[in-house]
């Protein structure tokens, strides 16, 4: 196999610099978020939190009248009697009923086949194996985005294969990490297929909406027309970064891993090669047949109600085609991956289909935790009408403020950023900070849509450089394959130039996009309430 051209000019990292005024605010960030309790206890405190405070300023007047009724807005004491009992009464619906559960584990289901039986494994390897070397780089950063629909399968399959396809095309195989890194996780919100995390953040959204608007609906794929774009400018910017600034700099640190305990590229067998096609192709039938039905205008996917004759009615809020998002993830990816598993010889009975579902769902235990007090805090942090309270005089202070809208989109993309840098999970940030944000800057005329895509590029950018990430010691593991004194701040520093130039470019083009008035998606609009 061959080596990076370039091993004249032997260093590794050091921990050169280390005392820097940067390195210590990189540690001071490190410390403050180890401090952080876990964000399953972090919700369960911020419970306890919400109720004290209930019971704390329920007495007081705030002078607020509710946007929606008209009637004086009273914070309600949750530690009554009353409230306690109905508390533990609906707890379980509560929590059986949070969105996000639903969508999650449903869309997990699929993933789980397509990813354990090996069919997005050998997909990944195919794309990349065919791809000429001048190609290589935006060809693994469009890999990298296309993985988020297989969920967090991009960090254990396309970063490790960024080293690998670098060390065998004759480059630094740490620019090759680097860059699938950037694509995964950096342009984390950049996707033009759409996944199960388009509609759990969507799902977070529409609960934040209706602690003002009870009767808001939102589209479960409201930014991808702006997500789509965005992959675009991703992959651009991420090429130069790699090809003109991060590749550069590595040249001169030796790749002095064990050659034989380095990752190999493996090629896909000939029987696999044909089991993925022919998964590829279920895939492809099954997407035409769905085509096929919902094509018809008298098709039962349509919204029979729908009377706007400049929008689809498949793509309206009550169409049955959108409210079938998640399942029909599911089944897209269900199919090609049991396709490739009997195609392939991994599966001998519909035994091994069921191991790798429940190998998904094994996965998801501590989310299930999670998402069970993240469902009692929002529930009680909107009964309380604290969060409504605190829009209402915080949008009270903006407008005051008489702030450009972009001014504010730019201050929750940079909020976001920061406290990306202390919570990794990109849904319990945002089931966190949505129920603030988003009704109030509904009450300075921005939509849920607006708001949930400013948030979605801040969360994104600043993920490459924070060691909470749960999978950021993983990808310093692949590095040390092949420099064996590859630390923390190897990884920071390579991936410092992607969050910032992500950060401004990605800022630049939504507003740019909002400028120009390019549409967020089907039926998702820039102001609230919508025209």
């Amino acid at each position: 196999m061959a080596k990076p051209n370039d091993q004249s000019q032997k260093k590794t990292p050091s921990s050169e610099g280390q005392g820097t005024l940067f390195d210590k605010f990189l540690n001071g960030i490190e410390k403050a978020g180890n401090k952080l309790p876990d964000p399953a206890m972090l919700f369960f405190l911020l419970l306890v939190i919400v109720w004290v405070l209930s019971a704390f300023l329920s007495p007081f007047d705030f002078d607020a009248v509710h946007p929606r009724t008209g009637d004086e807005l009273v914070i309600n004491n949750l530690l009554t009697g009353e409230n306690l009992a109905s508390f533990l009464a609906n707890m379980v619906n509560t929590f059986v009923l949070f969105a996000p559960l639903g969508i999650v584990l449903v869309a997990m289901l699929g993933v789980g086949v397509a990813e354990h039986s090996g069919w997005i494994d050998a997909g990944l390897k195919k794309l990349l194996g065919f791809t000429p070397k001048s190609l290589l780089t935006p060809m693994l950063i469009l890999i990298a985005i296309v993985s988020h629909t297989a969920a967090d399968a991009g960090y254990v399959l396309v970063i490790p294969l960024g080293g690998v396809i670098f060390y065998a095309a004759g480059r630094h195989p740490l620019a090759g990490i680097a860059a699938a890194f950037a694509g995964v996780s950096g342009g984390f919100s950049a996707n033009f297929i759409p996944s199960a995390i388009d509609p759990l953040l969507m799902s977070f959204t529409l609960e934040a909406a209706r602690i003002l608007d009870p009767t808001i609906e939102l589209n479960p794929l409201n930014n991808i027309y702006f997500t789509g774009l965005s992959s675009i400018l991703i992959v651009s910017v991420g090429w130069f970064i790699t090809d003109k600034i991060v590749e550069p700099r590595l040249e001169g640190i030796e790749v002095d891993g064990d050659e034989d305990e380095m990752p190999q590229l493996e090629t896909v067998s000939g029987r696999e090669s044909r089991a993925f096609w022919l998964g590829f192709g279920a895939m492809i039938l099954g997407i035409i047949g769905l085509f096929l039905w919902a094509w018809p205008e008298g098709s039962a996917l349509r919204d029979p109600t729908w009377d706007n004759p400049e929008v689809s009615s498949l793509f309206s809020f009550n169409a049955p085609l959108m409210q079938a998002i998640v399942p029909l993830i599911f089944i897209l990816l269900l199919i090609p991956g049991v396709v490739y598993g009997y195609a392939s010889g991994k599966y001998n009975s519909s035994k091994d289909m069921i191991d790798n579902m429940t190998k998904s769902m094994q996965s998801m235990g501590y989310y299930v935790v999670m998402a069970f007090f993240c469902a009692l805090f929002i529930d009680a942090f909107g009964k309380s009408n604290i969060g409504l309270m605190v829009a209402l005089k915080g949008a009270n202070v903006l407008e005051a403020l008489a702030l450009p809208g972009s001014v504010t989109i730019v201050g929750i993309i940079f909020l976001s950023m920061i406290v990306n840098l202390l919570v990794g999970s990109a849904s319990a940030k945002w089931a966190l900070i949505a129920p603030i944000f988003v009704p109030m800057l509904m009450q300075l005329g921005i939509s849920p849509d607006l708001t949930q895509a400013a948030y979605r590029v801040g969360d994104s950018v600043s993920n490459i450089i924070t060691p909470l990430l749960p999978y950021f010691p993983l990808v310093v593991v692949f590095c040390q394959r092949y420099v064996k004194k590859t630390g923390i701040g190897t990884l920071i520093s390579m991936m410092i130039p992607y969050s910032i130039i992500f950060s401004i470019t990605w800022t630049i083009f939504l507003l740019i996009y909002w400028w120009i008035g390019i549409p967020l998606s089907f039926e998702a609009n820039y102001v609230y309430p919508a025209p």
